[in-house]
């Protein structure tokens, strides 16, 4: 029977054939080194998706606001990053992050809305 080695850190492997880790902190290991790169884009997308959320979830308390660009900036939020999009039948763009939305006015103003999600 050939000896299999383990792909994380090389010890010998018992047990079944079609088995590739000594253990299971050498699995853990393996797969969280192969994952990184793409875990630690998501995660400052995330970051930033919350961020924005929660930067438009503050200036619209009734549910409908009106505020200019710079206030948004000034609190940090990024228009690079939204989750979607909707399209009113007049053509109007509203960006969404999750339930919280905006619709750039003119003069750099924008509508805030919430989203209803009942």
């Amino acid at each position: 029977m050939e000896e299999k080695a383990c792909l994380e850190c090389g010890a010998t492997i018992f047990g079944r054939a079609d088995k590739k880790f000594c253990s299971d902190l050498c699995r853990n290991a393996y797969n969280n080194k192969l994952n990184s790169d793409s875990n630690n884009y998501i995660r400052t997308v995330n970051t930033t998706l919350r961020k924005n959320r929660r930067i438009l979830m503050g200036l619209t308390p009734e549910g409908k606001a009106k505020t200019h660009r710079d206030r948004l900036v000034e609190k940090g939020f990024d228009f690079n990053f939204y989750t979607n999009t909707y399209t009113t039948k007049a053509g109007a763009v509203y960006y969404f992050c999750y339930e919280y939305g905006y619709l750039p006015l003119d003069n750099n103003f924008f509508a805030l809305v919430r989203r209803d999600t009942n």
